[in-house]
């Protein structure tokens, strides 16, 4: 039995090893790699190493909070909060007390930011208020997670204390959601022109996904200059137009996680997974999302009663693996 890898496969993970990034091709190919072979192990470790070198151990929590829940009429096929699922019939918006106590609950536990999400209509106005509000009152930097902007309100997400933006070109964009792919690049634009940190993730991954639209949108964050990337894949809720095309598992996606680490090379100041998953984190991974309030892969209103993570379990499971939670944060030095 011979415990070499393909000679191709290790020319590639010596290239991403030393940082370079991978190209389109290079990525197909590892994305294409059989689960349980050797050359996947091989990749996984490359990945990591480069994390912990890249990081210096340091594990990033950035606390999702879902300021509403509502039946949003943008339809996208794979997000519980819509319409179409049928499973949030009114609009919830959660009081600002509410938001105000998780962030401090967040802040308490030494999580790296809050990332604060809304449906697709819910008033960008109404996001600055939340956003002055937290600004206020915690010293935590805060990342906004909303629908396309442009340049003026770009601007006005800075003003109200925003430092970032979680913004992302969907897998199947444009056929699973009403959206145009093409706008969404603007919105990345906006964020780089205005100095709003861009953060992302290659998402939401199914099987029905091919190596080379995956690929794709590696790629993309690279040229863009994600502040983090990583993989996200899809979670079927009850009754979701996407069951028939069942999930991937976590070993799959901490494959994925693995080459998209390599792909980014040094541009990124982390590397994410979702949901919080230990294999992803011996693949490149260090940064989780804990979560409350809404959440797109849940039907609790509050996804902390649901399928959330503590900020306490993800710090654990990071610490379970090698990384450490309280170093100061890489993507907000």
């Amino acid at each position: 039995m011979s415990w070499r890898i393909a000679p191709r496969i290790a020319d590639i993970l010596r290239r991403g090893a030393g940082g370079e990034g991978l190209e389109h091709g290079q990525a197909v190919e590892l994305l294409s790699l059989p689960l349980r072979s050797r050359e996947v192990a091989a990749l996984m470790q490359t990945a990591e190493e480069l994390s912990h070198s890249r990081f210096g151990d340091k594990a990033e929590n950035h606390f999702h909070i879902g300021v509403n829940a509502a039946p949003c009429p943008l339809n996208c096929l794979f997000c519980s909060l819509t319409k179409r699922a049928g499973i949030f019939k009114e609009a919830v918006e959660f009081p600002d007390e509410q938001v105000l106590e998780w962030a401090r609950y967040g802040e308490s536990l030494g999580a790296d930011a809050l990332n604060v999400m809304t449906t697709g209509d819910f008033s960008f106005e109404r996001l600055l208020e939340i956003g002055r509000l937290l600004k206020r009152n915690v010293s935590v930097p805060l990342v906004a997670n909303t629908r396309d902007i442009d340049h003026a309100e770009g601007e006005a997400l800075l003003e109200a204390g925003f430092v970032g933006a979680y913004h992302a070109v969907r897998l199947g964009e444009g056929r699973v959601t009403p959206l145009d792919p093409k706008r969404r690049v603007e919105t990345i634009r906006v964020l780089r022109d205005v100095g709003l940190k861009w953060m992302n993730c290659v998402e939401p991954v199914g099987p029905e996904h091919s190596a080379e639209e995956i690929a794709d949108l590696m790629l993309l964050a690279r040229e863009y200059g994600a502040t983090f990337s990583g993989v996200m894949r899809r979670i079927n809720f009850p009754g979701s137009p996407m069951e028939r095309y069942g999930m991937i598992t976590e070993r799959e996606m901490a494959r994925m996680v693995a080459v998209s680490r390599l792909v980014m090379g040094t541009v990124s100041r982390a590397h994410c997974t979702h949901e919080p998953n230990a294999i992803s984190l011996a693949a490149g991974a260090n940064l989780f999302f804990p979560e409350v309030g809404s959440s797109p892969r849940d039907g609790e209103a509050d996804t902390g009663k649901g399928r959330g993570s503590s900020v306490e379990r993800c710090r654990a499971m990071q610490r379970e693996m090698g990384w450490n939670p309280d170093l100061p944060s890489n993507c907000f030095p």
